[in-house]
């Protein structure tokens, strides 16, 4: 059998520097363009043939073992996201990779120069899809909407994007590793609903003439205040959250605000319940528009499908870790996660996993993030996923087979889901008013 541990220590020089210049290099989801640069250019150079996704970031390759079998996604996320506070940051930008994927693309970089080697595919069979993918993080709503406006792009993350555009097709078993704290598996996590909203008031002298105006800016507090008044409907078994930020509320203190503009995520355990906690948001935050007499702009845009974890690359996953690295204790987690990931949108249609390295230390998108142990992070990883390749390609691929076998998919195609988060979006105006009161549209 072929060493890929060996493989992957081999190649550590390689593999710590990408997770450096790649931290030391943060971009926000579908600005990510020196980290695309640096990582084509490292894959290139390995003798990948590579196909970027037109127009934006990413890429994937395929690695065809010459033996029939099924296609097995390995993908690793370019994006950081924004934390003004943490010491590391880019100081023009505010952007850090307080979210580990640094170490993730690092670990790929590894497993990419490993698969090179002579005799590495040897033993397996079928197709290796390896994808460096954009925004993973859903922030900087409106810039993303501003690329949906010209074209650039149809969906907000990545994944979904890049299975709209093909980059996907033939796949059949998805797999990335995130970076934590710990090595553990979960069921799954949360998907979300990503929303833009725009109180739309009038201004007015703000000391002269206060009365002739309408204040976005107090609409909006009612608004937030009402989400707040209605979170004890939502029920703990839903794992509803909802935080909203203000982006904007005036232009000057002497002016009555004409625009105030927010965005949120709604999040929830599954698709119906993500859709009735929105449908209660909106009420809440047009109650906040008719209080004062303004109009409100609610843009309501699918985030990411609910993660699923399948049961057999559960499995998959804590045999590959002993096998691999048993220097490192992989527990098996029974939870339910609070955060959200676009794998939930490939776990819609095929079987995936999204387990996690440990290696960083400090709170997740918070200021004092760092990468603790690069070994682990990076190298662990790295040998972690090539044993779950291997466990799943070799023997004939018979144990990626069972699993493709075995898996109910919630969707029964790419198109089939692509269609259904398509019929969630929605904008516009949701207040009429009328001489006798007022019509609204909850949507």
């Amino acid at each position: 059998m072929f060493d890929f541990n060996s493989a992957v220590e081999k190649h550590r020089e390689l593999i710590l520097a990408s997770e450096r210049y790649i931290w030391q290099n943060p971009e926000t989801g579908y600005k990510e363009f020196k980290t695309d640069a640096y990582m084509k250019k490292i894959f290139t150079d390995l003798g990948y043939e590579l196909t970027p996704a037109e127009g934006i970031t990413g890429f994937v390759t395929v690695l065809d073992t010459g033996r029939p079998g099924p296609e097995v996604l390995v993908l690793a996320e370019l994006d950081s996201i924004i934390c003004p506070q943490h010491p590391e940051c880019d100081k023009e930008t505010g952007a850090v990779h307080s979210c580990g994927h640094n170490a993730q693309c690092a670990a790929l970089v590894g497993i990419a120069a490993a698969l090179k080697e002579e005799g590495a595919l040897d033993s397996l069979s079928g197709r290796i899809r390896l994808c460096a993918v954009p925004a993973e993080e859903l922030l900087e709503i409106e810039y993303r909407s501003d690329l949906r406006d010209k074209g650039v792009i149809k969906y907000m993350g990545g994944k979904s994007e890049f299975l709209s555009r093909g980059l996907f097709d033939g796949v059949d078993i998805a797999f990335m590793i995130h970076t934590s704290g710990s090595f553990h598996t979960s069921l799954g996590s949360v998907g979300c609903m990503a929303k833009k909203i725009t109180y739309k008031g009038k201004a007015a002298h703000a000391g002269g003439s206060p009365w002739a105006g309408r204040n976005a800016l107090y609409a909006a507090n009612c608004g937030l205040n009402a989400i707040n008044a209605i979170r004890e409907t939502f029920k703990e078994s839903d794992v509803i959250r909802v935080h909203p930020i203000i982006t904007s509320g005036g232009a000057m203190v002497n002016a009555i605000p004409e625009t105030a503009t927010l965005e949120s995520y709604v999040r929830g355990k599954t698709f119906e319940a993500i859709v009735n906690a929105n449908k209660k948001v909106n009420r809440a935050l047009i109650g906040g528009a008719l209080s004062l007499g303004t109009n409100i702009d609610i843009t309501d845009i699918p985030g990411y499908a609910p993660l699923n974890n399948d049961k057999n690359m559960i499995a998959l996953t804590l045999e590959a870790a002993a096998k691999a690295i048993p220097e490192y204790e992989m527990t098996e987690g029974h939870g339910f996660g609070s955060g959200s990931t676009d794998m939930g949108d490939l776990s819609c249609i095929m079987p995936v996993i999204h387990p996690y390295a440990g290696g960083a230390k400090g709170t997740s998108h918070g200021n004092n993030y760092y990468i603790e142990d690069p070994e682990a992070a990076c190298l662990g990883s790295a040998k972690l996923q090539l044993s779950m390749l291997s466990l799943l390609l070799e023997n004939g691929a018979e144990r990626a087979k069972k699993i493709v076998a075995e898996f109910e998919p919630q969707f029964e195609s790419a198109k089939a889901y692509l269609d259904y988060i398509d019929s969630l979006n929605c904008t516009g105006d949701r207040i009429d008013y009328t001489e006798n009161g007022a019509t609204i549209d909850l949507k």
